[in-house]
């Protein structure tokens, strides 16, 4: 169980691309205004970006969604979990006005570099890389606009875009989608609990088990430790 996603993780380490990750998103000086006020704390967005990103590959535990929710040990599935994680962070960071909306821009940047990478990884064929490349990204904006719908609705809503994207509608099980809608939602009311400045400053997220041992448990989090220039 779960071996493509023991494969990836001894190949593909996030953490390498953190002396070069100013290389991936230059600052453009047409951004104006808003590019001038983020001028000096880009790279420590650009770097906070990068670690809540790793944060949604490397603190999930994929095998256990493959297996409670009977999902394949395929690419795919790795990356509707990730699509998951990462979208519940978008939602987040939106909150934090340009800075995280800023933030989020280059967390999705870090999201394809990685799709890409593993996909090499893998072996897969330039050619066909890029094709499903190109249906991955039009798959993750509709997952996006259907999620944002769902969280603003009720679990009905939640259930309906979990089971169109997550279970790419072949859930047949209801207790999984329960599972699933339960987790978005306590995963949710955890991150909002988080300090946005601090989110900001050190990009560190922690996930909440799939299965709580004590359902009534959702903690706020430890406030995160960081140096003067948010590392």
């Amino acid at each position: 169980m779960a071996l493509l996603v023991r494969v990836l993780g001894r190949q593909t380490s996030i953490s390498q691309w953190v002396p070069v990750c100013s290389q991936f998103i230059p600052l453009s000086p047409t951004q104006g205004q808003w590019g001038r006020r983020l001028s000096g704390t880009s790279q420590k967005i650009k770097i906070a970006a990068l670690r809540m990103y790793s944060s949604c590959v490397e603190k999930t535990d994929f095998e256990e969604f493959f297996l409670r929710c009977q999902m394949p040990d395929t690419f795919n599935s790795w990356f509707l979990i990730t699509l998951l994680h990462v979208w519940m962070c978008l939602v987040r960071m939106k909150q934090e006005g340009r800075s995280g909306k800023y933030m989020c821009r280059i967390m999705v940047h870090f999201m394809w570099e990685d799709v890409q990478h593993r996909g090499r990884v893998l072996g897969v064929n330039p050619y066909i890389l890029k094709k499903n490349m190109i249906l991955m990204t039009n798959n993750f904006y509709a997952a996006i606009l259907g999620y944002d719908e769902g969280i603003l609705s009720d679990d009905h809503g939640l259930a309906a875009a979990l089971w169109r994207t997550f279970f790419n509608q072949k859930c047949e099980d209801p207790r999984q989608l329960e599972l699933v809608v339960e987790y978005v939602r306590k995963q949710m009311q955890y991150l909002d609990s988080m300090n946005g400045e601090d989110l900001l400053l050190t990009g560190e997220v922690s996930w909440r088990p799939l299965v709580e041992k004590n359902p009534q448990s959702i903690l706020k989090p430890h406030t995160p430790t960081y140096n003067d220039e948010g590392l």
